[in-house]
């Protein structure tokens, strides 16, 4: 079969489609024929040799994908050939919180990830796909939607009413924004482009502010908040924005610390987290009974993911590329079967 791969060295340039073996599932395994991938900005960094350096090589990248099961092993009772299938991005992950080891167990780095026809995972660590998605929609669920799920839903306590803060228009973003709005939220997007501010409003944000015209928009935030700040931020920025977010937020407010495009380390005012009564947790991804229980919610309400760009499995560097350039709104995804 054939799969995308960094063989020898990282760098986008050496991304090489190769011959892989395949294999047939053993007792509790699965053998998925993949149909359809999604891009996160981890991938990119992961290939770039920007995440972990010390990654063995060769590796098959990307966390999101979905496939059909073709073949079963000995004792697998949770899916039968023919069914559409996501595999969690910590394999290891099932319930409860998050350990060393569980998380050791992702996809795309240390392990295997989905950029290829085929792969065996056990049958534990996958779910079914909602039925109302395409497969390029379902594949980009099991990073970014997720993630934004357990920000505002199981770390938040996301409920009706409440103020959200998004920030940008990447995958995990729009996301959040479209389930805050599921959960009758109201919801305050920032962006450096007023285009992207009228499109996330298109998709139910309440008010957008652009952060290159207001600077200093966590006071801007604050104030469209009703001048108590937001409930919850949902903050990818990371270094030079969890300042901002500090000041747009309540007391006793909420920051769900997802991404660090802008940085990993800056000097930060530990006053207003102090004063402030504000809770801060990192989140990465979630698990799978979390993965489970945000598909019923989409089904239940026919959400759709939001698409940017696609692209065929031989053109992932192109994908990458595009990702790095800040210019797609929504999930850059991949066409593989």
């Amino acid at each position: 079969m054939k799969a995308l791969s960094l063989e020898e060295t990282f760098g986008l340039e050496q991304l090489r489609l190769v011959e892989r073996e395949d294999r047939h599932p053993r007792r509790g395994e699965i053998l998925l024929e993949m149909k359809a991938a999604s891009l996160n900005y981890r991938d990119l960094l992961l290939v770039k040799g920007h995440y972990d350096p010390r990654q063995p090589l060769p590796l098959i990248p990307g966390s999101d994908g979905v496939g059909v099961v073709i073949a079963v092993g000995e004792g697998v009772e949770r899916f039968a050939e023919g069914d559409r299938v996501l595999p969690i991005f910590a394999q290891r992950w099932i319930a409860g919180p998050p350990t060393r080891e569980r998380l050791r167990s992702t996809l795309g780095g240390p392990l295997d990830g989905v950029l290829c026809e085929r792969m065996v995972i056990s049958a534990e660590a996958a779910v079914l796909a909602p039925p109302h998605l395409s497969h390029l929609e379902a594949a980009t669920l099991p990073c970014a939607a997720l993630t934004a799920w357990t920000a505002l839903v199981v770390e938040g306590g996301l409920k009706a009413g409440d103020t959200v803060l998004v920030q940008g228009s990447g995958g995990v973003s729009i996301f959040a924004l479209q389930l805050a709005k599921l959960f009758g939220a109201r919801v305050i997007a920032t962006s450096s482009s007023d285009e992207k501010l009228e499109r996330m409003c298109e998709l139910g944000a309440d008010v957008g502010v652009n952060y290159k015209k207001e600077p200093k928009w966590g006071r801007k935030v604050r104030q469209l908040a009703g001048g108590e700040g937001v409930d919850i931020v949902v903050e990818v920025g990371g270094a030079h924005t969890l300042g901002e977010s500090l000041k747009a937020l309540r007391v006793g407010g909420f920051i769900g610390m997802i991404g660090v495009l802008s940085g990993t380390r800056a000097p930060v005012d530990l006053l207003p987290l102090l004063m402030g009564y504000v809770r801060i947790q990192g989140i990465l991804v979630g698990n799978r009974d979390n993965f489970e229980a945000m598909n019923l919610a989409l089904g239940a309400a026919q959400l759709r993911p939001v698409l940017d760009r696609t692209f065929p499995l031989s053109e992932v560097g192109l994908a990458l590329e595009t990702m790095a350039s800040g210019a797609h709104f929504g999930k850059i995804v991949i066409e593989i079967g």
